[in-house]
């Protein structure tokens, strides 16, 4: 869109005392168009160091006010020369050079302060500047360039002495700006300091605390660990003592001490196997579990579940336990006693929750690389919110058939950690009502893991703050955690599900 300039008034700059007129009628022209006190003061500013630079540098110039009507109404400012011109102009607007009388400074200022800047120069031919600022809403709609210029000839400019007085008066306000902001400055400085105390103080907390919780973990592990090995021996006792009284070795029984020492017998089965449950849970905690990879055949591992499930079923025709026969499988290289007692687990909670139909084991080859094992049963089902749950330490599902089942709830939470030990993981779908399938998947070759810090030392950072990541590195120097640092929310969202850091620092990312 064309714009028009429409001149407003003309000052021809011959000796400094012209500068100081120029400077006047600047500040006349931006009251008169509406400008506030501030943007007055920068006008009269910019337009006196342009001219003092064609005065000194060129001898004369001239300095034009013109009203630039377009949709967006400026004020121009327009100062030419014949000057020797700017042999180093490209020096001068990057801020690195700067004469002995300040021509630099006054050249970088202006285009500071100015909306728009342009300013063209031939180095023997002259220099033209030209700055713009807009016209701020509350300028007068109605105010015409011919009505500003008869105002302005009407209007001679102040003394200079008035001048100096008003310049004084404008630095001493620039000057009271500028210690208030400083004292503003000053305070936020020292609120950000105390934040950064309490920063540190609260990390400090939190080692504190974070230590307290390892140790009292490290207590719990050794506790569950003796306590365990102390319960094995008796438990061991009561099954070797009820297997022989069973077998006839002490005599004959009757049949109500036949039922009686075959109770006694189970509930020592199910102590044994919860006291196994919370050693290896234990270990697990304590990081002393240890994989020992050996090649086996999946068939084989079937075969053997079969015969260690089958005195689990319940007397009568009512559940069945039917294994799949496993297709052309390659050879895994894992735990076998692991994995046995994971595909165990899961088939034992199946067949404790199953009143008629079948649970169904077997296994197959979704993936290259991966075997998964499935147990899938027509039992009474798990609700989608409560599929989570189940992983839980000593949880137990509220329910009615639940109540008939005795257990600790430590299978599933075993089982889950066992898998991750492997580099696998644990699948359920299920429907309340119509059964659930618990799927293990495992590498069909185990591969150690490297050596990772532990995921309670983690922390992580979500935070694209390189400032602010430096300086919580420094408050972690010297602890036993690492900073961690997501620079995007799906790189957070990663490090959280990877791993269980032991603190979370967040902050919106823009």
């Amino acid at each position: 869109m064309k714009t028009t300039l429409l001149p407003l008034t003309t000052i021809e700059l011959v000796a400094e005392r012209d500068v100081v007129v120029a400077r006047q009628r600047a500040r006349q022209v931006a009251g008169l168009l509406g400008f506030a006190a501030q943007d007055q003061s920068r006008i009269a500013t910019a337009t006196s160091e342009i001219c003092r630079n064609a005065v000194r540098y060129a001898g004369k110039g001239r300095c034009e006010f013109l009203l630039d009507d377009g949709s967006r109404p400026a004020l121009v400012v327009r100062t030419s020369d014949q000057g020797p011109g700017i042999r180093n102009l490209d020096e001068v607007l990057a801020g690195r050079y700067q004469s002995a009388t300040g021509m630099g400074l006054g050249i970088v200022g202006t285009r500071r302060l100015m909306d728009r800047f342009v300013i063209e120069t031939t180095p023997g031919r002259g220099t033209e500047v030209v700055f713009t600022k807009e016209l701020p809403d509350s300028a007068p709609a109605a105010a015409k360039p011919s009505q500003i210029a008869e105002q302005l000839a009407r209007t001679p400019p102040p003394a200079t002495e008035e001048e100096v007085r008003q310049a004084d008066r404008e630095l001493l306000r620039a000057i009271g700006e500028l210690r208030a902001r400083n004292e503003e400055l000053e305070q936020i400085r020292g609120e950000l300091e105390e934040t950064n105390r309490g920063v540190v103080a609260l990390y400090a907390e939190l080692d504190q605390r974070a230590e307290s919780l390892r140790k009292a973990t490290e207590l719990k592990s050794r506790f569950l660990s003796n306590m365990s090995h102390e319960f094995r021996t008796p438990l061991n006792s009561v099954q070797l003592l009820a297997r022989m009284l069973l077998d006839g070795s002490e005599g004959a029984l009757n049949e109500g001490q036949r039922k009686a020492l075959q109770l006694m017998r189970r509930s020592a089965l199910d102590l044994t196997e919860m006291v196994n449950d919370l050693l290896d849970l234990a270990k697990i905690e304590a990081g002393k579990i240890t994989v020992r990879p050996t090649d086996f055949d999946v068939a084989q591992l079937l075969g053997s579940l079969r015969g260690v499930l089958r005195p689990l079923l319940q007397d009568g025709p009512s559940v069945q336990l039917p294994f799949d026969p496993p297709p052309d499988l390659p050879p895994l290289f894992t735990d076998e006693a692991k994995v046995t007692q994971i595909v165990r687990n899961l088939a034992s909670n199946a067949l404790k929750f199953t009143e008629h139909g079948e649970v169904r084991v077997g296994a197959r080859q979704e993936s290259a690389g991966h075997v998964t094992f499935y147990v899938s049963d027509t039992g009474i089902g798990i609700a989608p919110e409560d599929q989570e749950r189940i992983f839980e330490e000593f949880t137990q599902i509220e329910g009615g058939h639940q109540k008939k089942v005795k257990g600790t709830g430590l299978g599933l939470p075993l089982s889950r950690k066992l898998a991750e030990i492997l580099g696998g993981e644990i699948r359920v779908e299920s429907e309340p009502g119509r059964g659930s399938t618990f799927s293990l998947q495992v590498p069909a070759r185990y591969v150690p893991p490297q050596a990772i810090p532990s995921q309670g030392d983690t922390v992580v950072a979500a935070v694209d703050d390189a400032a602010l990541l430096s300086q919580w590195e420094g408050f972690l120097e010297g602890t036993r955690y690492h900073l961690l640092a997501a620079r995007t929310p799906d790189e957070a969202r990663a490090a959280i599900v990877r791993g269980r850091p032991a603190a979370l620092i967040a902050m919106p990312f823009l």
